[in-house]
């Protein structure tokens, strides 16, 4: 026991010297020190399970990360490391799907198992899902421009023909990072283990995390996001099912949550979560098993699941972007080391570019007409707005009105806008009003969120931007709320008065580096 965590604290000595490279901004290919299965190797309780579409989660592991289908041809490509131990290549994704669109076939595994994710099939409670869009969640992790995986209803990736997975009662532990941004309350966005025949046969065979705002016991506390227990038949906070910690409100919308489950498969579970940006864990519940039958022992039948519930119940969406699952329950040291860990990645830091319409570029747009030049564009309430920010605003006004310059959804010669601080939220619009929503993949999606750059209407040195499907549209504040908008025409918004000042936009540098 004492080996194991001499283990564990010289990992996380390691991953704090990757935190201290990293906070004075020292770019690397590869992490330094050891990484999440590193950590718990040492701990006695080796991962059997590692999924990630952005790092490494070996120290030593070189092999490819994803695959990805290109629709043009239908040709496949494996995604992996910028160097052994490191960092996505995205940009040999972004080369592979040039000029067409691509979806997420397969999730590897990087443990030695192979237990590799593909797209799930039909279930008791869903039909055959669809596979994700490859640049639906572009997110920076480590000074390094990466992809997630967003999954939106009727997505999720299974294996129902593992190795090492618990099974019939056997300690495991598990956790996932994801984000708190893009949640619902419908069910169930799961990672973890699940029954072999994607159908519900009975309480305790799944041991799942689950992460969203449903609440299947009352009370729940708050409004979540919550980390909980998919154990099957339920979604648990506590031995009772509903949550009996009065300060556990859920994570709130962090961009980035670190979510942990932990079952030694006879009488006791635990739940954590943490920001993934910083600090460390925070236990919600450690206690027994769920007091109904079939939950002590455990049933657990072995296969992944990812982005749905045991049976493909596959209303729920969901962020991934890494998770782990382990043989044995980890040490408290081992899972305050992988958090650690976690941090030091450095998921949302800066891209390191600012103040331009380059695709990477962190940006605010200040509107120019004479009534409102201290306002910028933001979301609000989902909706785009323009509103007043200083240098004194909140964090939450300053983050709001950040967006980050993706290649154009629809058009490379164009661009689109993903929210800083709600990853895979891009500024499209709707019956023209512009809104801040989550990626689809859809065509309609796409065309709605690019807009394709131009001279400004009033000169000066503005930009305009417009509509990549409705061309003679352009996006315009009017009475402080955000349109795609003609010079002229019936709707209120399209008055011709101020238009050319209106639809001019200064390109800023970001309040919210």
């Amino acid at each position: 026991m004492f080996s194991r965590l001499r283990s564990a604290a010289l990992a996380l000595l390691s991953v704090l010297a990757a935190v201290v490279a990293l906070a004075v901004g020292v770019p690397q290919a590869s992490a330094a020190g050891s990484l999440p299965c590193d950590v718990y190797a040492a701990a006695g309780t080796p991962c059997v399970a590692a999924h990630s579409l952005v790092r490494a989660l070996y120290s030593s592991y070189g092999g490819p990360l994803y695959q990805v289908r290109r629709a043009s041809d239908g040709a496949t490509a494996d995604i992996g490391l910028l160097a052994t131990g490191g960092y996505a290549n995205a940009a040999a994704q972004d080369s592979f799907c040039a000029g067409t669109t691509c979806v997420i076939t397969e999730i590897h595994d990087q443990s030695a198992r192979h237990n590799d994710l593909t797209v799930e099939g039909a279930g008791g409670a869903g039909a055959a899902d669809v596979a994700a869009p490859a640049d639906a969640l572009p997110v920076t992790v480590g000074g390094h421009q990466v992809y997630g995986l967003e999954i939106s209803a009727g997505m999720g990736y299974r294996d129902n023909s593992t190795s090492g997975v618990a099974v019939n009662g056997q300690a495991e532990g598990m956790y996932m990072v994801t984000s708190g941004t893009h949640v619902n309350g419908r069910c169930c966005f799961d990672y973890g283990n699940a029954e072999t025949n994607n159908m519900d046969t009975g309480n305790g065979h799944m041991d799942a995390i689950n992460f969203g705002t449903e609440c299947w016991f009352a009370p729940c506390y708050g409004q979540g996001p919550w980390v909980q227990a998919d154990l099957e038949n339920g979604l648990f906070q506590s031995d009772a099912g509903y949550s009996r910690n009065t300060s556990n409100t859920g994570t709130g919308p962090l961009p980035f949550v670190t979510a942990l489950l932990k079952n030694n498969g006879q009488n006791h579970f635990a739940l954590k979560y943490g920001n993934a940006q910083s600090g460390g864990l925070t236990t919600t519940y450690s206690g027994s098993e769920p007091t109904a039958s079939g939950y002590s022992p455990m049933h657990q039948e072995g296969a992944i699941v990812l982005g749905t519930g045991g049976d493909n119940s596959n209303g729920s969406i969901g962020s991934f972007f890494e998770g782990v699952m382990t043989s044995g329950i980890p040490t408290d040291a081992a899972d305050n080391a992988v958090q650690a860990d976690i941090v030091s990645a450095g998921y949302g830091g800066a891209t390191g570019s600012t103040g331009s319409l380059t695709p990477g570029s962190e940006i605010s747009l200040r509107a120019t007409t004479s009534c409102c030049t201290g306002d910028y564009l933001r979301h609000q309430n989902d909706a785009a707005v323009i509103s007043a920010v200083t240098s004194s605003s909140s964090s939450l006004d300053r983050n709001d009105a950040t967006w980050i310059v993706r290649r154009g959804l629809a058009s490379a010669s164009c661009v689109s806008f993903e929210s800083r601080n709600y990853p895979g939220d891009f500024l499209r619009h709707f019956d023209y009003r512009l809104r801040r929503q989550p990626m689809d993949g859809t065509a309609q999606f796409r065309a709605d969120a690019t807009f394709c750059p131009t001279a400004g209407k009033s000169g000066s040195g503005t930009t305009s931007l417009a509509s990549y499907n409705y061309p003679t549209r352009y996006l315009r504040h009017y009475d402080y709320d955000v349109y795609i908008a003609s010079d002229g025409g019936s709707n209120a918004w399209d008055s011709a008065t101020s238009w050319p000042a209106d639809v001019s936009w200064q390109v800023t540098a970001p309040w919210a580096p």
